[in-house]
């Protein structure tokens, strides 16, 4: 990241920008800056010395309001949504692809002609300007992998710079609570989690590309096989997860440099020796392999569930990729401490009822969270806020088959009304659909509209040894929402 201050080339992104973007010689203003694409960018950039302004719909509704009186502290201008903080045309304005042409901040920008960029923009933009480029693609896991490999980099002394959409354990405390980017300030490499739900993801010229696996979420299979198979030929070096049927098919495309993974698939250069799994509630444990030296490594892992074990088999072979030898990154991935949101428990009542919260919003983020609780005994009580009225329509029989068949008989899905901050979405098929396809499947499921409604019924249901977990995307008051549900429990 030296030519951060500098210039930076515009690269390939989605926005019209051409020439070099100075860092320092504009004021940024984000739209939105709370939201998990964007604080981090916003961290990066204010890291490296620019002004950062910004504006949050959540703010002025008064959610999350800690995050924003956090933001404040580290020196960025916030304001109302309501476009009082556009006020110069020398500002640039981020936004994400989601932010309509009709918020006031996109409204002020156009009458006064200062410069727009897309989120996915300004991210490539910075991501293609780095020596050494890492993007973790795929249908799930790409925080967790991301978190994972920034963490190694970072144990490992190669100062990177990571760009999150999660709250990553290992850089959070009392200074930082929301730490879901790290700012290197040397040569080290630029790691980012990239979208594909937006089709931005061809923006990105990554040196090395990690593909986790490709499944039904925003995009039909065939223009994800179609953005995944260009992300892997871009790049100098492919990694890819072949217990994934559909990443490995990619894996037969033209493409660069390959280095595979995969627990099941005994052609994976990196791989996990027969019989070494041994699964606890909390963590994981496998000797890992690089089946080209036959050398082997005991891992161990302090989160839960084979998903992780693969998510960190796939850390582990981009780090070997950037030449960060495989002994010490398997060292450096036993002090991981995991993610916000991702398998995060809360903690467990005085009767023996534990909470956890959880990022799954889309089939299989809940299959894989369903499995990691389904392995230990107990009865499981899932609830789910949906993360909008356009995914529940992409995805909601995928959702509906997975609550119903991933849990048994004894155990309860809980739906609430999709989550909603505005807009001209239609909003005429919500939660009651999914919670009746459940009910088809032979599943047990209750649709409550109203969230706190949802809380109180499963205060009444639960019992010692049940666990709650509390699933859902874009919504940063569900984390709120599991504490507060765990200080009502018995």
């Amino acid at each position: 990241m030296d030519e951060i201050g500098t210039g930076i080339g515009t690269g390939t992104g989605t926005g019209t920008g051409t020439g070099t973007l100075d860092l320092l010689a504009h004021p940024w203003f984000f739209c939105g800056i709370g939201g998990s694409g964007m604080l981090p960018l916003a961290l990066i950039l204010k890291g490296h010395g620019a002004a950062i302004a910004g504006s949050d719909r959540s703010r002025d509704s008064g959610r999350t309001p800690e995050k924003f009186a956090w933001l404040d502290s580290l020196g960025f201008a916030l304001h109302p949504q309501d476009g009082s903080g556009i006020t110069s045309a020398d500002q640039i304005l981020v936004a994400s692809a989601a932010v309509e042409d009709t918020v006031p901040e996109m409204v002020r920008a156009g009458e006064i002609g200062c410069r727009r960029m897309r989120r996915a923009e300004l991210l490539s933009t910075l991501f293609n300007a780095a020596g050494l480029s890492i993007a973790v693609g795929g249908t799930s896991g790409k925080s967790t992998v991301t978190g994972m490999l920034g963490w190694i980099l970072t144990a490992c002394g190669r100062d990177p710079t990571i760009m999150n959409g999660a709250v990553m354990k290992n850089f959070a405390g009392p200074d930082a609570p929301f730490a879901s980017a790290r700012v290197g300030h040397g040569s080290g490499p630029f790691v980012s989690e990239v979208d594909e739900s937006d089709g931005s993801i061809a923006a990105y010229r990554p040196g090395i590309a990690v593909l986790n696996n490709v499944s039904l979420d925003h995009k039909s299979l065939e223009e994800l096989r179609g953005l995944f198979g260009d992300f892997l030929a871009r790049a100098n070096t492919a990694v890819i997860n072949l217990d994934d049927a559909e990443s490995a098919g990619l894996a037969s495309r033209p493409i660069g440099g390959a280095l595979t993974f995969g627990i099941d698939n005994s052609e994976a250069a990196i791989g996990v020796a027969d019989g070494s799994i041994a699964e606890s509630p909390l963590g994981i444990c496998a000797v890992v392999e690089h089946r080209a030296t036959g050398a082997r490594h005991a891992l161990a892992l302090n989160v839960p569930g084979r998903h992780n074990l693969s998510n960190a088999l796939a850390a582990l072979a981009a780090a070997h990729a950037a030449g960060v030898p495989l002994v010490e990154a398997v060292r450096a991935l036993a002090d991981y401490a995991g993610l916000a949101r991702r398998f995060d428990v809360v903690g467990t009542s005085p009767s023996g009822i534990t909470v956890i919260d959880d990022f799954g919003h889309n089939p299989e983020k809940i299959a894989a969270t369903l499995a990691t609780l389904k392995a230990h005994p107990g009865r499981v009580i899932a609830f789910f806020q949906p993360h909008g009225y356009g995914p529940l329509r992409q995805m909601g029989a995928e959702l509906a088959e997975v609550l119903a068949t991933r849990l048994d008989e004894d155990d309860r899905t809980i739906l609430c009304d999709p989550v909603y901050f505005g807009g001209t979405v239609d909003r005429t098929v919500g939660s009651e659909r999914i919670a009746a396809l459940i009910t088809v499947h032979g599943g047990n499921a209750e649709h409550i509209a109203a969230r706190a409604d949802c809380a109180a019924r499963m205060a009444e249901l639960a019992q010692a040894g049940d666990r709650i977990v509390i699933m859902g995307a874009r919504d940063d008051t569900l984390s709120t929402f599991a504490r507060d549900l765990l200080a009502r429990l018995p």
